[in-house]
């Protein structure tokens, strides 16, 4: 299994605002087309004002051909425009994250 971590600074006073358009909005449509989200979180010490979003996928294939899949879905391209109108994201970083051969098995 693979790991997405994908890690969003937003300018100062807009965190809150994304998150709650994407619990509202966004959320379901993921997991609809990514199936394996494994966890949400926010900073609260070191880089502030940052939401990383981890997926598990079997492997980078599966990961390409789900996310195509969504990126191709008419809900989700609303969604995403709907989301740069607010101008709340300054940066976007992705890593691909693989585990060792001694890391627990991943849900």
């Amino acid at each position: 299994m693979f790991v997405e971590q994908r890690t969003y600074t937003f300018r100062p006073g807009t965190m809150a605002r994304w998150l709650k358009k994407y619990e509202a909005d966004g959320l379901d449509l993921q997991k609809k087309h990514l199936g394996r989200p494994l966890g949400f979180f926010t900073t609260e010490f070191g880089n502030l004002h940052q939401v990383i979003l981890m997926w598990g996928f079997d492997s980078l294939d599966d990961r390409d051909r789900r996310r195509a899949a969504m990126n191709a879905d008419p809900a989700w391209q609303k969604y995403m425009s709907e989301i740069w109108e607010m101008g709340a994201i300054e940066t976007q970083e992705n890593r691909i994250l693989k585990p060792t051969a001694f890391s627990p098995p991943l849900p």
